[in-house]
């Protein structure tokens, strides 16, 4: 059975994903308080493999040595950086992946060992997902918070219509959970 494909992305009322300087820090707020909550350690327990854009991997400037989800992470790119991000581990490694989106999710779903492949960022890398039908859930946490300008995840989707079935709306400090399976 292959590993489920989540996206998981935090965002504001309005839609976006980082404020118009593409600075995330006010979506994430709350981050210290979100590390001990139910569903983030859900998260992390399920979670085999993360996958990112090189824009969301270069936010981490480097360093994961404290990052939560302590697992292989497959970046797409078209570009590997030269030096070695800090804090892999046995657990925690990158895999530069520059073959495109499909290949990236295979090799994800083979690494994840049955557990979930979870997308973490950016937009764009979402958006190619979603448009070649390869994620099976969205998991969108919203903040209460208007940015009214930046980047918006679910722009660039042209006229392809993607239906989604509701599986749980939860809250949790004041972020609002909204989890949908992609019907395919």
């Amino acid at each position: 059975m292959n590993s489920k494909v989540i996206v998981g992305m935090t965002l504001s009322l309005d839609g976006f994903v980082n404020d118009r300087n593409g600075d995330v820090g006010s979506l994430y707020a709350d981050l210290a308080e979100m590390q001990e909550t139910p569903s983030l350690l859900e998260a992390i327990h399920d979670t085999g493999v993360v996958v990112m854009g090189r824009r969301a991997y270069e936010m981490g400037n480097g360093n994961y040595a404290g990052y939560e989800f302590q697992v292989p992470i497959f970046v797409i790119t078209h570009d590997p950086p030269k030096n070695a991000a800090k804090g892999e581990n046995d657990k925690l490694h990158f895999n530069f992946v520059t073959e495109g989106i499909e290949s990236t999710i295979q090799q994800a779903q083979e690494a994840a060992n049955g557990k979930d492949v979870v997308v973490v960022g950016g937009p764009s890398v979402v958006q190619q997902l979603l448009k070649a039908g390869l994620v099976d859930e969205l998991h969108i946490d919203i903040v209460p918070l208007l940015l009214g300008q930046g980047l918006r995840l679910f722009e660039h989707l042209e006229e392809q219509e993607i239906k989604l079935e509701k599986t749980l709306l939860n809250e949790v400090l004041a972020r609002t959970q909204l989890r949908f399976r992609v019907i395919k």
